[in-house]
């Protein structure tokens, strides 16, 4: 974004000594509105339609048992997100840079994949902005996918990108949140049986996982709150105790929101609805909850969760594409970032493959993913320590992040088939 990435070069780490106290004011203002943009790009690309269409499918097909899955991806979202935000801000360099210092032409690789990933996650992200003003207004799907591409691209292309971008996604963030908390307190889940299943689960399903685990830190969404970070010029190790609680709140947000949607979902399933999972099987649990009123609300949770999905797919897939050519900055790559949501919204308005069916697989590709990223950066840490400019690294960190590694290849090993099974579904 034209703007961030001109403060990234000219914003320094702190107000000048000496500055008037309304420019530190403004500067602090500044540093945490760029903070808390970076931790709701994080949430909000986490906590996309792909994830919503995700809960509604598995809380039809697990039941309480799906609250397991949740954790398990909280749990392993902790571990990516504290190591790799460390890392980029420590060093100050995108994923891809810092892959290509650590272990030559790894980082183009790597950008290949998140710019693959992200591409497919967009298509599924501008699909459900379709459903989302669908549901909220009765647009034709295709429709509503091409206006809420539009309007994705006028934010690229204001003249204070970074700053419209920050302010949309914090608010949308935070609406977002309050009409679910609406409808799980209309839904009347059992909540006692969800807290039980989230520790002791009947059945565990590694396709379950690696797919909401892909669909809330797969691919892009890993880097999308670190670049962002880099951009507003935070990085350095004086940076890191206010990057891991941006990380940590980051998580918490979307841990959140995560389980009061499932437990919205789970009221109207437990009383015996039976979901639509090939159709739009959030729209029917939402309205199962509340009628008319319910299925308006999902349409506007939808379309929040899709167009800010949409803004953070298209800005940290293109964040990657410097490795390939310096000019991809500033001005140029808001360019490059509108033409990745319209790449995204023809092959969208072109392809046959139903939104929901979609919205699950692209969440279950970027889990195939994420473990080649994490374990780039596990060597990083393990191996090539002197990029981290020669600082003392948790050990305790660099442990949970490899057993997070670990994890991630065993479910993406065990998930690819039911994965590619569903294009075929």
């Amino acid at each position: 974004m034209s703007d961030t990435s001109n403060e990234a070069a000219t914003t320094p780490a702190e107000a000048p000594p000496g500055s008037p106290p309304d420019a530190v004011k403004v500067f602090t203002s500044a540093r945490r509105r760029s903070l808390l943009g970076a931790l709701f790009l994080m949430a909000t690309s986490a906590i996309g339609p792909g994830f919503i269409t995700q809960t509604a499918t598995f809380t039809q097909q697990l039941g309480a048992a799906f609250a397991f899955g949740i954790l398990a991806s909280i749990l392993l979202d902790l571990a990516v997100q504290m190591n790799v935000w460390r890392m980029i801000t420590l060093t100050g360099k995108r994923a891809s840079v810092l892959a290509n210092d650590a272990l030559p032409g790894s980082g183009y690789v790597l950008a290949v994949l998140i710019v693959f990933g992200g591409l497919i996650f967009n298509i599924g992200n501008t699909a459900g902005a379709g459903l989302g003003l669908n549901a909220l207004f009765g647009l034709d799907p295709r429709l509503g996918g091409a206006i809420s591409a539009v309007i994705a691209i006028a934010i690229f292309l204001a003249k204070r990108a970074g700053a419209v971008v920050d302010r949309v996604v914090i608010v949308a963030g935070l609406v977002m949140i309050v009409l679910t908390v609406i409808v799980a307190i209309m839904s009347g889940p059992p909540v006692g049986e969800a807290l039980k299943q989230t520790m002791l689960p009947d059945t565990i399903n590694f396709a379950t996982i690696t797919t909401i685990v892909g669909g809330t830190v797969g691919g892009y969404i890993t880097y999308a709150g670190a670049h962002k970070l880099l951009d507003s010029g935070t990085a350095g190790p004086e940076h890191i105790a206010e990057v891991n609680r941006a990380a940590i709140n980051g998580i918490l947000v979307t841990g959140i929101m995560r389980y009061v949607l499932f437990l919205a979902i789970l009221g109207v399933v437990a009383s015996g609805v039976v979901l639509d999972v090939a159709g739009n099987p959030a729209a029917d649990a939402f309205s199962a909850a509340a009628g008319e009123t319910g299925l308006r609300i999902f349409g506007a949770v939808f379309w929040i969760a899709a167009i800010t999905s949409v803004i953070g797919a298209a800005y940290t897939s293109v964040s990657f594409l410097p490795v390939f050519s310096a000019r991809i900055t500033g001005r140029a790559a808001d360019l490059w970032t509108v033409g990745f949501i319209l790449v995204s919204l023809v092959i969208y308005l072109t392809i046959g493959t139903a939104p929901a069916t979609l919205l699950v697989f692209v969440g279950g590709v970027n889990g195939l993913i994420l473990p080649i990223g994490l374990t780039l950066f596990m060597y990083i840490g393990w191996f090539r320590g002197s990029l981290l400019g020669g600082l003392r690294y948790p050990r305790w960190l660099l442990v949970v992040g490899t057993l997070a590694a670990v994890v991630t290849w065993y479910m993406a090993v065990n998930a690819v088939g039911p994965i590619f099974d569903l294009l075929a579904a």
